[in-house]
């Protein structure tokens, strides 16, 4: 057991996180909640700023510390952990409180991605400004942007739905409040109820296209483009469904892009296209007909000549 001057020498020694092999000494931080970013997959899609927050936080408030312990373990982090996720955070806030009252810094951190999407952060977050505790963002990874980057559907104005309700009553009015909604649509789900769910879909929105996007950042990563229809039809199947996924649906038909906002997606589809691949590719990400696509894509290109 050591002694309380060794004690005191090893709290007064610079807290390092390591990377190639190099150790970093991180800087201390002020009083407050740190609300840190962990990689969806790949451990080596977090930030510096988020390395050196998780090192020199006093204490890092997680879901799942045996998830956040190997992310740890990767930048040779060493630092106290204390659970925090839907079970327990009644219980948990307070004591998080009363360590944010004490001049602590605290990380709340969730298994991957960013806190508060899906998960209860945002209670701690409202609990600690209330009581007049500084909240910080330190962003990084997140799968609702990972997969709209990769979706190649409209990005302008978008939704996040999260999970879909299990109940179906539930379930008819998520659906109905998202049908017409002229944005993208992001959900998440878990392999064993989607095949379910893109069926459910499929029933309710019809042929709309869609891209599923599955263990994003990972050695499997997989994305796939078709519509909810085919879709329901390949997962109802013996397709594969391990892992986490991401739907991405496009906007309802009637609610389409401007004009002006067409003509500027052909025009940077013709810079690298023909006019029938440009207006092909437009006519998947806005649902208008490819033909008035070509003919409008055609008058652009002679214009510009």
């Amino acid at each position: 057991m050591p002694t309380r001057n060794q004690a005191e020498l090893e709290s007064s020694q610079p807290r390092r996180y390591v990377i190639g092999g190099q150790p970093i000494s991180a800087r201390p931080l002020s009083a407050g909640l740190y609300v840190v970013a962990t990689p969806i997959g790949n451990l080596g899609d977090i930030t510096l700023r988020g390395l050196e927050t998780l090192t020199a936080a006093n204490l890092i408030a997680c879901e799942d510390t045996r998830i956040i312990r190997k992310l740890l373990e990767r930048y040779h982090i060493k630092n106290a952990l204390t659970p925090y996720h839907d079970h327990n955070a009644a219980t948990a806030r307070p004591l998080i409180l009363r360590k944010l009252a004490a001049g602590q810094a605290i990380a709340l951190v969730s298994d991957a991605g960013t806190p508060l999407i899906s998960d209860p952060g945002y209670k701690l977050v409202r609990a600690a400004q209330a009581a007049g505790h500084p909240v910080t963002a330190v962003p990084g990874a997140s799968s609702v942007l990972a997969a709209l980057c990769v979706a190649g559907l409209p990005t302008d104005r978008f939704v996040f739905a999260g999970f879909l309700p299990t109940k179906p009553s539930a379930r008819e009015s998520r659906i109905a409040e998202i049908a017409g909604l002229p944005a993208t649509v992001v959900l998440f789900e878990a392999g064993p109820r989607l095949a379910d769910t893109l069926a459910f879909l499929a029933q309710r929105l019809g042929a709309r296209e869609a891209v599923i996007c599955r263990e994003l950042t990972k050695l499997h990563e997989d994305v796939q483009r078709a519509d909810l229809t085919a879709f329901a039809d390949h997962y109802g199947g013996d397709a594969e469904t391990r892992g986490e996924f991401v739907i991405v649906i496009a906007p309802a038909a009637d609610a389409l892009p401007e004009q002006h906002d067409i003509d500027e997606m052909l025009r940077d589809a013709l810079a690298g296209s023909s006019v029938k691949e440009a207006a092909t590719t437009v006519a998947r990400a806005t649902g208008q007909p490819r033909r008035q696509l070509y003919q409008r894509a055609l008058a652009l290109k002679n214009d510009a000549r």
